[in-house]
């Protein structure tokens, strides 16, 4: 794994280099800083873009109700402050190849996404190939008859008619293991092969690891049909459609400390085993009351032993009053996590918070490498509720905004 991982750290090394290069502001003295041009010598700054972004215009998707005038203001403020950007939703697999076959890919919001990234000179993450959720009922189904329905309390509810949510959303006949490792092989090796060159971080699989009990890895649709290397699997299949791509396993959750065992266990035994896993993505769903700092610090210490760069991936900070209990992800339980309305003096909480948040990527910016927010601004937030962004809703910098840009600038903050 030595030099898989030598290899890996590498290509990041060159490609943020690169990126770099392309994508700094260069700022007059009296221009004020902007995220990217204030990091840039630490790591890129990204975001993740919904198809409105991509597209420029009112699109109609990612559950988001903006004007078209909001939509500029949306796509004006991404070329400003972020040089790194990830698709929202655009990639997964049930938006991408919503039907079987070599017929079934709908790339059109895709294409745009990428189009997008290459027009702004971007450094361009691909979200994401394998994972529980958002994956169409056709990759699983098939004619070997499904096991006796149990309970799961540790799958993800199924996103709606059509989806595989995890153990009990899709209940029908099940395919072969043969039969879903080759549907998987076909859709990773389109998909990352259609954008090889463009696309240079995949999150090849996502969200594997387990949130509770003992077991590491989820009991998902893909763990009992294929088995545990499920996962390698796909990072086979990821190096095999695009060798120069960064391959990353992303996942939530990571500032629990038993979590956090889980996926150092599942990266080392993947390490082992020769797997091209070049990167690994801790996604930062956090709120303003947790972590500490020094919560924070020991995570990506813990996380520095695996000898990976290190990318934050969906960083975002709660403000929601029932939001403050954990670190969850999970799309099903989002709507209980922004209820509640705001703590109290939320803008200077999420304003320390965030200060604390990037006082530690900068310490730890030898293998912090990317720094991705999730949503450009509170109203575009999958929380919007929990207003966790440092704009907000009309693409105005909020106190947290300023706390961050002086963190970069070494700037005493308030906390």
């Amino acid at each position: 794994m030595k030099n898989i991982v030598s290899i890996g750290s590498a290509l990041s090394a060159i490609l943020l280099a690169a990126s770099l290069a392309g994508c700094a502001t260069h700022s007059s003295p009296q221009s004020p800083p902007t995220l990217k041009s204030a990091y840039q010598k630490y790591f890129l700054v990204g975001v993740a873009i919904n198809r409105d972004i991509a597209t420029g215009k009112v699109a109609a998707a990612d559950n988001v109700n903006r004007t078209q005038e909001q939509v500029d203001k949306d796509v004006a403020l991404v070329k400003e402050q972020f040089d790194q950007t990830s698709p929202e939703n655009d990639l997964k697999w049930a938006l991408v190849q919503p039907r079987p076959g070599p017929d079934g890919y709908e790339f059109g919001p895709a294409d745009a996404y990428v189009n997008f990234g290459l027009t702004n000179h971007m450094y361009i993450v691909g979200h994401c190939l394998v994972w529980h959720n958002q994956t169409p009922n056709w990759v699983f189904a098939g004619t070997n008859p499904p096991p006796s329905a149990t309970s799961d309390t540790n799958a993800a509810p199924a996103r709606g008619p059509g989806f595989a949510g995890g153990f009990g959303a899709y209940r029908g006949p099940r395919a072969s293991r043969d039969e879903l490792l080759q549907r998987m092989r076909d859709h990773i090796a389109t998909v990352v092969g259609r954008y090889k060159g463009q696309i240079k971080v995949w999150d090849v699989v996502n969200e594997a690891v387990n949130d509770r009990g003992t077991n590491i890895l989820r009991n998902s649709l893909w763990e009992q049909i294929i088995g545990p290397d499920f996962i390698a699997k796909a990072f086979e299949y990821a190096h095999e459609a695009d060798p120069d791509a960064i391959l990353r396993y992303n996942d939530y959750g990571l500032e629990d400390p038993v979590k956090r065992k889980k996926f150092i266990t599942l990266i080392k035994s993947l390490q082992a085993q020769h797997v091209p896993v070049m990167a690994i993505g801790t996604q930062t769903h956090v709120n303003v009351s947790s972590p500490t700092r020094k919560q924070l610090d020991q995570e990506l210490t813990d996380l520095e032993t695996l000898g990976l760069p290190i990318h934050v991936t969906e960083l975002d900070v709660n403000g929601a009053q029932r939001g403050q209990g954990g670190f969850g992800a999970d799309v099903g339980n989002n709507a209980a996590t922004t209820q509640g309305g705001l703590v109290s003096d939320a803008d200077q909480r999420l304003a320390n918070q965030y200060a604390n948040l990037f006082k530690v990527f900068k310490k730890h910016h030898k293998y912090v490498k990317v720094v991705t927010f999730w949503g450009a601004n509170d109203g575009v937030s999958w929380r919007a509720n929990g207003h966790p962004l440092l704009f907000d809703k009309n693409d105005q910098p909020k106190p947290a905004y300023d706390a961050v840009i002086d963190v970069a600038l070494g700037k005493k903050t308030t906390k």
